[in-house]
């Protein structure tokens, strides 16, 4: 069987984060156990637009819309995250740890 493609597993994960809840890139790589690759899991984010991803649930370690450029439209990354009652307030979520989703203390 063919080794699962990591941006995958970034996908799997990101597909687990639920409504009205928020995680980080960093989040992300380190639960698959790939702690330096924050950035490659915001390169999935990027490309995952026909996937069926909640990209928008994906922000970086202090909550900021740091993928937000790649979202249709000029606000729709905030829009999103508010219809799910998440604040965002000068491209930062507010009470971001309130709303942070750790796949690492979730998922196992």
């Amino acid at each position: 069987m063919e080794e699962q493609n990591f941006f995958d597993k970034v996908y799997e994960v990101a597909k687990q984060i639920p409504f009205g809840r928020v995680t980080s890139y960093g989040a992300i790589a380190k639960y698959l156990g790939a702690a330096r690759s924050a950035r490659m899991v915001g390169w999935a984010m990027n490309n995952s637009g026909a996937k069926d991803v909640p990209a928008h649930r994906v922000v970086n370690r202090v909550g900021v819309l740091t993928g937000k450029q790649h979202f249709d439209g000029t606000n729709l990354m905030q829009q999103l995250l508010e219809n799910e009652g998440i604040s965002v307030k000068d491209n930062q979520i507010v009470d971001f740890q309130k709303f942070f989703w750790d796949p690492g203390k979730e998922l196992e």
